[in-house]
């Protein structure tokens, strides 16, 4: 079996390529990284290491590259043929991987109209579908009908822990022990794959809401709130009381929402909170503050991982969201010249004030209950910095 994989890096050979191996798929990896496409195609296997006392380590074979800049017509060939498609390029690319994977699909049309199934594992809700909007973009509106018929776009929740790194070996990556890929069943066309370590359910929903809103939301406090108290890895920002305090603090609300949103057996959801939490603890992976912060127009986005939850909680309980009020404050904070979002952001502030800044990136209305709360944590926090 062929499995066409969009993104050859940490995640795509530490995560998606890893499991593809497992389950029995040649795995080619498309990328537009030359070096890391020529190693691939050179060794045929690299080494995943499990951040963990025993450093258990997966070689995964059975595996090919093509690099997108010079070799596009052969990525399409590939597509033609493919048993799967997958993605792990990041939210920002898909857009521009779509021309691409839209060329190989109207060429399937014509070659090999079987069913295929394309999944986007972006850390991101909805990437399959967004994906499929570019892909359609390029496709023409004849063949829209029978690529409808025949190429599902499966959304995906996934969640792994691949930190930066720089490895004497290029394709060698280290990753924590723990996973989660669940897959939305009902969007498949033809036969669903069985691939190793995904979980397959009819609702996608609540499961990448109740990843994006602990996993993710849990994630930005030692960032943000980390980055605020001068400290460069997540794991030294976790051994601070106060980080762990705003923690646990920001994932009860949001684990409230959750739970009264969906239905979480709550004593079950606790025990993925403290299973969360324990892995931003983990001494083996030394994650960067600024990895992890990254982007931060984007994660106050209306529908992500801190404003939503926060809003979640409000209209359900009707009780203020303090602790993630204080995050969202601390990345409305956030300043970073090597990071485009940080920079853009803090110009946006530095023009139209705080204020107007969360409107304008979070759409909250001006007379939305969160914004007086968002602002007077910000005020906490400017006051606790000044001493």
């Amino acid at each position: 079996m062929l499995a066409v994989h969009f993104g050859a890096g940490n995640i795509g050979r530490g995560f998606i390529g890893a499991l593809l191996y497992q389950s029995s798929f040649h795995t080619l990896f498309v990328d537009v990284n030359g070096k890391v496409i020529d190693e691939i195609n050179r060794k045929q296997k690299y080494d995943v290491v499990l951040a963990d006392e025993k450093k258990e380590v997966l070689t995964v074979r059975n595996i090919s590259g093509i690099n997108s800049m010079i070799d596009s017509e052969k990525v399409v060939q590939a597509i033609v043929n493919a048993d799967l498609i997958t993605t792990a390029v990041g939210p920002n690319v898909l857009e521009l991987i779509s021309e691409l994977v839209a060329k190989g699909l109207q060429e399937r049309l014509h070659k090999n109209p079987k069913p295929i199934n394309v999944i986007a594992c972006e850390n991101m809700v909805g990437g399959s579908d967004i994906l499929k909007e570019h892909v359609y973009k390029h496709i023409a509106e004849k063949d829209h009908g029978e690529l409808n018929s025949l190429v599902g776009f499966p959304n995906a929740a996934v969640d792994r822990i691949v930190p930066n790194q720089m490895n004497h070996d290029r394709l060698e990556v280290l990753v924590e022990p723990y996973f989660e890929w669940v897959v939305e069943k009902t969007a498949f066309k033809g036969k669903i794959p069985e691939i190793t370590g995904i979980t397959y359910v009819d609702d996608l929903k609540p499961y990448i809401e109740r990843k994006l809103f602990t996993v993710n939301t849990g994630h930005a406090v030692p960032a943000y709130i980390g980055h605020l108290m001068g400290y460069h890895t997540i794991y030294e920002a976790m051994q601070d009381r106060s980080v762990l305090e705003i923690l646990e603090g920001a994932l009860g609300e949001s684990g409230e929402a959750i739970i009264q949103t969906y239905g979480f057996n709550r004593a079950v959801h606790q025990e993925y909170v403290s299973k969360i939490i324990n892995r931003f603890k983990n001494p083996h992976i030394s994650d960067d503050v600024a990895r992890v912060s990254r982007g931060p127009i984007r994660k106050l986005g209306p529908n992500d991982r801190l404003i939503q939850p926060a809003k979640m909680y409000w209209e359900i309980t009707g009780k203020s969201p303090i602790m993630l009020a204080k995050v969202i404050a601390a990345a409305l904070m956030y300043s970073h010249e090597m990071d485009r979002e940080a920079v853009e952001l803090q110009q946006l502030i530095e023009k139209q004030g705080y204020r107007h800044a969360l409107e304008r990136i979070s759409g909250l209305k001006s007379d939305h209950a969160l914004v007086p709360i968002i602002m007077k944590e910000m005020e906490n926090i400017n006051a606790y910095i000044r001493g």
